[in-house]
């Protein structure tokens, strides 16, 4: 019989050789690479379902509704727990009818269903106000007198369980796990102690997570301050929540062809400097401007850059190449443009970028961007970059919110009618590098929890392979 060698140069993680006789009624190779991957097990595996109190149940379908404070229930959906399975802390949704059914309890575990996400899990634990969940998840109800509920929820943080759900889903339309393939799931069951020693290694890479992330985001909350100091800015003092302090009075003069929402007439904020000279926006750079491909147009990939790829912390995460069929409904921009969101809630959480890096030097995107380019050597675009992310300027945009409900957005003629404080260049430069050096550490701390996500991992796997 004819022996085959796979080449040394060849990943073995991803080209493999099976006999035939090793095939499972099935050819899709990720199913055997998870067979592989737990072939070692020291450690009984048992499926999920013989793990369980009661039968699994999916969520509630009802509209999530804005949640106003911590009072209201809690929708858990899909959207609401990170890739480590934390709650996201925001408010959140909440819904006009919630069924008692669904309220969750402490150590009920949640799988995602369906989506890009599927696979996904959440074990909850008190958080201070009631909760209940949306019906792309669904609720396993774990025997604590048999396994620790959070020993199953630290294997579906592992490289075995991803593996897993990588050869299950379905992926006909969209991808699917149902609750019947999750009780098949099969997972290894090793004694309590040894239970213990893996949830332990996973939640102290929660806790350090968790510490960097808090040590970040204190690095980028002093951005702020710093900038507004530099520049010479004093924030005007917030008037107290009482019913005289929320009374103002507008002249029907100002008013006439105007708005009629009080909260655009209600604060007289501004950047004025006692440092450096004002200047009118519009003076330094281009707003909206036309873009002009010269012979690109319909003939070669330029970057396409949709609003869910400029991050809240003002980057551009993805680039996609793609072709321009039809130039209507895009915004087009060049290499070195300033991208703000104009549509609300995303201007609020700050999803600004500078393009950089585009595919021939040009892009394309949504319409829900705002275009800002340098025109002459008075303004470094990093500079105005920062300034727009400030919470001062989101707040003072804020104001100009218009539009109908659910569709508010900031109108050109802000920006047009704008003035910022305009410190020499070196002085810009100086302040974009100090915030640019800022950013660059708390990114810093927040990559380093690849390494340590590996290393928990790593640790996790060692414990159940040997």
């Amino acid at each position: 019989m004819s022996t085959y060698n796979i080449s040394p140069a060849l990943n073995k993680n991803k080209v493999f050789i099976l006999q035939k006789s090793e095939l499972d009624k099935r050819l899709d190779p990720s199913w055997y690479v998870y067979l592989k991957s737990i072939k070692d097990f020291k450690h009984k595996k048992i499926a999920l379902k013989k793990l369980l109190l009661e039968n699994p149940q999916y969520g509630a379908n009802e509209i999530g509704i804005e949640r106003t404070d911590n009072s209201e229930p809690r929708y858990i959906r899909i959207t609401d727990i990170n890739e480590f399975g934390e709650l996201v802390n925001e408010l959140g949704k909440t819904a006009s009818i919630i069924e008692e059914k669904y309220f969750l309890k402490e150590n009920d575990l949640l799988l995602a269903r369906s989506g890009n996400t599927v696979g996904k899990s959440y074990l909850h634990k008190d958080v201070g106000y009631d909760c209940f969940f949306a019906g792309y998840m669904i609720r396993f109800i774990i025997n604590t007198a048999t396994v620790l509920p959070e020993y199953v929820f630290a294997y579906t943080q592992t490289d075995f369980y991803k593996k897993w759900t990588k050869a299950i889903q379905r992926t006909t339309g969209q991808p699917n796990i149902n609750a019947e393939e999750y009780k098949n799931l099969e997972i290894p069951l090793p004694n309590i102690s040894t239970q213990e020693k893996i949830i332990k290694v996973y939640f102290d890479f929660l806790a350090q997570k968790k510490q960097n992330e808090d040590e970040a985001e204190k690095l980028l909350a002093s951005i702020d301050d710093y900038l507004l100091k530099e520049l010479g800015i004093t924030l005007p003092a917030p008037n107290e929540n009482t019913l005289k302090d929320r009374m103002f009075t507008v002249s029907i003069r100002k008013i006439s062809g105007n708005r009629f929402d009080s909260p655009f007439y209600q604060f007289n904020w501004n950047l004025m400097s006692n440092k450096f000279p004002m200047a009118n926006l519009a003076d330094v750079v281009l707003i909206n401007p036309p873009t002009y491909f010269e012979n690109i147009m319909n003939e070669e990939e330029i970057s396409f850059v949709p609003m869910e790829s400029v991050s809240n912390e003002g980057f551009i995460s993805v680039y996609q190449k793609d072709k321009i069929v039809n130039s209507k409904g895009y915004t087009f921009f060049k290499e070195g443009d300033l991208l703000v969101a104009k549509i609300t809630p995303c201007m609020e959480n700050g999803k600004t970028a500078i393009a950089k890096y585009l595919h021939n030097g040009f892009g394309f995107g949504s319409t829900e961007f705002h275009v800002f380019r340098k025109i002459h050597n008075q303004i470094e675009i990093d500079f105005l970059h920062f300034l727009f992310r400030t919470k001062y300027f989101r707040s003072i945009s804020k104001q100009q919110y218009g539009g109908s409900a659910g569709h508010q957005r900031v109108p050109p003629v802000f920006f047009q009618k704008l003035q910022i404080p305009l410190p020499p260049l070196d002085k810009q430069k100086e302040i974009a590098d100090h915030i640019t050096d800022i950013r660059q550490q708390a990114q810093q701390l927040k990559e380093k929890m690849k390494e340590a996500l590996s290393n928990a991992s790593q640790e996790i796997e060692k414990i159940l392979l040997t």
